[in-house]
């Protein structure tokens, strides 16, 4: 024999409060602007500016299309197991079952399977992002210091040398690219562990004293971008900002002459001191780090 209950009263409320929250929102989604828009459309990536970013932006698109597809799945089992097992009278409540050995099969195995496939395909993207068999056009050594950038053009003067710009906590420094040239960034830190991530190229990677971190990118869009600390790095991490210009061959070419002619060249990149590769009681001094740089 089932469990006797009392009988439940209606709730008229309840119905109006969900009336009212899902009234909200539609009106919430109407007042979207555009670039809520391109927001919801991405879900909430930004729009793919280099030939690397792509890789990401599919691994993040479908990775929601599978949670879409686990949710309607699971949201179907809890409406059936509602609907199918739901009281028949009012002072009952069904039999209730202990285990079902087939249903505790699958959720074991699915969940397993699922971490196999998203192991794999975020693999496949991390290999098409981390390339290193593309052909390098330019380098760039990005110094992140507590609490700014600098940005040495390694080697891009008309002379072999390095025009270089200096950012500070109160103006934040520009990095300019090349379109559609394959740009290698050395990262270096004289202090703490910051991390390089530019948000239209959908990558970024850390920044560690004693070791010179690389990635190569290749901007596809004019146009201009956004930069930061992706690393809480000290409490000025907030202004570790910087702003990014993709620019076509001419006007880049102008760029840099604009920075030799201003003085902003150096014989070398400017690395913010010996520190910049030495972590102090883990190196000694000559001892070379896995960038070949001592």
């Amino acid at each position: 024999m089932g469990l006797q209950l009392p009988s439940r009263a209606a709730a008229p409320v309840k119905k109006g409060v969900r009336a009212a929250v899902l009234g909200l929102g539609l009106l919430a989604l109407g007042a979207c602007s555009a670039e809520d828009k391109d927001q919801i459309r991405n879900l909430a990536m930004p729009d793919p500016a280099s030939e690397q970013a792509p890789a990401t932006f599919e691994l993040w698109k479908w990775s929601w299309v599978a949670a879409a597809v686990v949710g309607v799945i699971v949201w179907a089992l809890m409406f059936y197991a509602v609907w199918r097992f739901r009281r028949t009278a009012k002072n009952q409540v069904p039999v209730q079952t202990r285990y079902n050995l087939p249903l505790e099969i699958f959720y074991t195995i699915a969940p397993i399977l699922m971490v196999i496939v998203f192991f794999f395909w975020t693999v496949d993207a991390q290999n098409e992002m981390l390339d290193k068999d593309a052909k390098v056009d330019q380098t760039v050594d990005v110094v992140g210091q507590q609490w700014s950038w600098t940005f040495n053009y390694t080697g891009q003067a008309a002379d072999g040398k390095t025009p270089y710009v200096v950012g500070t906590t109160a103006e934040r420094p520009t990095l300019v690219l090349e379109k559609d040239k394959t740009v290698e960034f050395k990262l270096h830190s004289p202090d703490v562990i910051h991390s390089f991530g530019i948000d239209a190229f959908l990558m970024k990677m850390d920044v560690i004293p004693g070791t010179v971190n690389t990635m190569r990118v290749t901007p596809n869009k004019v146009g201009d971008y956004n930069g930061k600390c992706f690393e809480l790095c000290g409490v000025y991490h907030s202004r570790m900002l910087f702003d990014v210009k993709v620019l076509d061959s001419a006007d880049y070419a102008a760029y840099i002459d604009g920075l030799v002619e201003e003085g902003s060249v150096a014989d070398a990149p400017l690395l913010g001191g010996s520190d910049v590769n030495t972590v102090a009681g883990l190196e000694t001094e000559g001892t070379k780090n896995e960038g070949g740089h001592e």
